[in-house]
């Protein structure tokens, strides 16, 4: 996407602006838009939300997804990997265009996802947590036994 078609905060400095577009510059085989929130869609395009703290960590963290190549899971952990894995590419990316790197924010991000994780995990019936088989499946050790 040609950097004039993307419409930035006018809360970000000139600095971050001009940053944002030399790295959208860099990767003419993504496209990048502006929506609702920050989010990646395979195979090559990158959401752009909506100004608020950490702005560039998250463009940088969507950007990791892009760049990491692994786009799909059939399990939740594997979700909580690709997370991961998309944070390590923001680093790397923050590091090469100097931008900081907020490793406080970065985990309370993977928090949200391990305690969505866990929530999700957790029998309704029972209370205890259920695993999940390769395909996607959850299994209670409880109630799966006893029905």
């Amino acid at each position: 996407m040609k950097q004039t078609e993307l419409q930035l905060p006018t809360q970000l400095s000139t600095h971050e602006r001009n940053l944002i577009k030399k790295i959208v510059q860099t990767h003419p085989e993504l496209t990048f838009r502006r929506g609702k929130r920050f989010a990646f869609r395979p195979p090559t395009t990158v959401i752009i939300g909506p100004f608020e703290p950490n702005y560039l960590l998250l463009f940088c963290h969507e950007l990791g997804h892009a760049l990491c190549m692994k786009h799909s899971f059939a399990t939740d952990i594997e979700r909580l990997k690709i997370e991961r894995l998309a944070w390590e590419e923001a680093k790397k990316i923050c590091i090469q265009y100097l931008i900081p790197y907020d490793e406080d924010f970065v985990e309370d991000q993977l928090d949200s996802y391990r305690d969505w994780l866990h929530a999700k995990s957790k029998c309704k019936k029972c209370g205890l947590t259920r695993y999940q088989t390769k395909n996607g499946q959850y299994h209670c050790p409880y109630c799966d036994l006893t029905a």
